[in-house]
């Protein structure tokens, strides 16, 4: 299990400028939010069946009923979660990330890309998909506001649903 200390990925040197201090407290404000409900949904989908199409899942019906500022705060911690504890038990979690991944137009701040990003590079290689939500995230930034990518291992980038299609 791979183990990422959180306020301290967020504002140590390294490839990326530390964040400043408030900025990364109002995300963890925000994962605060709604971190019950999502505990809660990946509780239950665990217990459940691995071949539920996703909007049937817990976590499905909680991503639905988000705004993109939720679903935005609802990625970042299950992505904080998934790099602090990553092994099988995460299995629910990195399906979580990969659907808002796949979601277009979600407001995404430089910030928010650069703070899941840091949390990646510290979590090193066992955590196979820890560039899964930064790398989809960034993609959606302007030219001007996404972090280099060059040093960051090759993923597969989620494909992106239309906005027009159903959740």
């Amino acid at each position: 299990m791979t183990s990422v200390a959180g306020w301290a990925a967020a504002s140590t040197p390294g490839a990326f400028p530390p964040l400043p201090r408030a900025v990364a407290q109002s995300f963890y404000r925000r994962m605060r939010a709604v971190a019950p409900a999502a505990v809660g949904a990946i509780e239950r989908d665990r217990a459940g069946g691995p071949e539920q199409s996703f909007p049937d899942t817990a976590c499905g019906r909680l991503a639905g009923s988000l705004d993109d500022a939720g679903l935005r705060a609802l990625g970042m911690w299950t992505h904080h979660w998934c790099m602090r504890f990553y092994d099988d038990d995460t299995r629910v979690g990195r399906r979580l990330i990969r659907e808002i991944a796949a979601r277009p137009g979600l407001g995404w701040t430089a910030d928010e890309v650069r703070w899941m990003l840091r949390e990646s590079v510290s979590a090193g290689p066992a955590a196979a998909d820890r560039f899964t939500l930064p790398r989809a995230a960034a993609a959606q930034l302007s030219p001007a506001d996404r972090p280099a990518l060059g040093h960051w291992p090759e993923v597969e980038l989620p494909r992106q649903r239309r906005p027009d299609q159903s959740h």
